[in-house]
């Protein structure tokens, strides 16, 4: 007699987007390489991203880009997600990811990334990536009407992210 082992579908886990981002603070020329950098990874153009307050110890007044952002989703952040654990030799820590299971990791340099060749205009710059698992059924807390919070049970656990991580992309977590 055989078992049929039958996954619920709305349990799957999958990636919602990818984020890369680069704070460069208030120094203009570094924002523009940042920028640069962005697009000759990825071919689109990144948004700049402003601050809200004004921080006068720091330089900082409300609507002055100091940093650039880029989101992928669907197939172009799948095809560059193991372009950038490569970066990282595959091994992640434990810290890296968050309660909601989400992943999140620092690349010093970006030509550690496969495929990222030095330019001496760029210079040496590094990036935070972000990749935001969900489940199907998330939709619910972004819809327009009626908005309501996934169920505990629908929600993704830390052991869960890692294990979709290790299955997906033979991604290996270090022990604290």
């Amino acid at each position: 007699m055989q078992q049929l082992i039958v996954m619920n579908k709305m349990r799957t886990i999958r990636i919602e987007k990818l984020t890369l981002n680069i704070g460069a603070g208030k120094d203009q020329g570094l924002l523009e390489k940042a920028e640069k950098l962005i697009e000759i990874l990825t071919g689109i153009k990144p948004v700049k991203t402003k601050t809200q307050k004004r921080i006068p110890g720091w330089g900082l007044r409300p609507g002055l880009p100091i940093g650039v952002k880029l989101t992928l989703r669907g197939k172009k952040a799948e095809e560059m997600i193991p372009r950038l654990l490569a970066a990282k030799s595959n091994v992640l820590k434990p810290s890296n990811l968050d309660q909601g299971g989400n992943v999140s990791f620092g690349i010093p340099e970006y030509i550690d990334i496969d495929g990222a060749k030095y330019d001496p205009a760029i210079g040496i710059i590094g990036l935070q990536v972000c990749i935001t698992l969900e489940r199907p059924g998330f939709r619910t807390k972004r819809r327009r009407i009626r908005p309501a919070k996934p169920g505990s049970h629908h929600k993704l656990t830390v052991e869960e992210a890692k294990a979709f991580m290790t299955e997906k992309f033979k991604t290996k977590f270090e022990e604290e």
